[in-house]
């Protein structure tokens, strides 16, 4: 490489870094602000903000395409009400974010008086995972306040690790990891040590948790909502490994929009080949189609501004 070229791409990597810097630190300033002020009023402006914004941004498009395929019967004034409420519960999202760690939940609960509640059968599988000794998967979907799952197996006790994706800016990676710390289980960043890490915890009885709905350019076909979309294979491929249940749990946003309930469901009975191996592409398809049932009841609460299908 020519000491010209050389010289550009230096200064081309020190400014990137410069910039990154410049945005983490705002970023962390953000969120310090943020978690300075009341979280229930800091969330209804948000919601109000985005309710606003939202229909202006090309996302809004991408959302109402989906919508309208998803749900053919809808008119397109349900699917503007809906956009709007995904909306809302984006910026509610983003302002509840700083305050995270403080969301009381109780155990028990029987008055439900905290702000993430639950059933008694949702309790009693809970401790059944936490005190069966046994390895399991677990599979979230964004759905509402999709950062609550993992904040909520630490509150029970629960041995989890977590998969989750690391911002690409370094310092606002390290804003959240500290905020994150000691309240949101173990954090294991995607990348390809991943898998390994993953493979000791189930390994030694452990729990490991992921996000399961987002589209992933090398994943296997599914079906969802009737079009067919690609599905990240991770959590079934796993499975086939270490043989251990899998459950799906989900957040449900509370019609006074600062509570939430928390589900955890049985274990699905994942499709197995002729060798009785788990089948990668069939477990991945009844775990979607599990997902789209959730989504189906509270279609206002999922992410249908991304691009899902392609």
């Amino acid at each position: 490489m020519s000491f010209p070229r050389t010289l550009a791409y230096r200064m081309q990597r020190h400014a990137k870094a410069g910039i990154d810097a410049a945005l983490g630190s705002l970023a962390v300033a953000m969120l310090r602000m943020i978690r300075a002020t009341n979280r229930k009023r800091m969330a209804d402006f948000a919601g109000g903000f985005m309710r606003t914004l939202g229909p202006r941004l090309k996302e809004h498009t991408i959302g109402r395409d989906n919508l309208a395929a998803a749900f053919p019967e809808k008119s397109p004034a349900e699917i503007e009400a809906i956009l709007r409420g995904v909306w809302d519960n984006l910026g509610r999202v983003a302002a509840e974010f700083a305050h995270i760690d403080r969301l009381r939940m109780f155990d028990p609960d029987p008055l439900e008086m905290g702000d993430i509640v639950y059933s008694k059968e949702v309790d009693a599988r809970f401790r059944r995972l936490r005190c069966d000794g046994k390895p399991a998967l677990v599979f979230a979907t964004h759905l509402a306040n999709w950062e609550l799952p993992a904040l909520i197996a630490a509150k029970y006790r629960l041995d989890a690790t977590v998969l989750y994706r690391r911002p690409n800016i370094g310092a606002v990676s390290d804003a959240i990891i500290k905020l994150r710390k000691g309240s949101m289980g173990n954090l294991v960043p995607t990348g390809l040590d991943a898998p390994f890490k993953l493979l000791r915890v189930l390994e030694v009885g452990g729990h490991v948790a992921m996000l399961v709905d987002q589209h992933y350019v090398n994943g296997v076909d599914v079906t969802f909502f009737g079009r067919r979309c690609k599905a990240n294979p991770f959590i079934a491929r796993l499975a086939r490994h270490i043989e251990c249940p899998i459950h799906g749990t989900r957040i449900i946003r509370l019609p006074d929009q600062h509570r939430f309930r928390v589900d955890l469901s049985e274990a699905i009975e994942p499709r197995r080949d002729e060798a009785g191996k788990i089948d990668i592409a069939g477990t991945m398809q009844a775990i979607t189609s599990v997902v789209e049932g959730w989504i189906r009841e509270h279609p206002e609460q999922w992410l249908w501004v991304h691009r899902r299908w392609r």
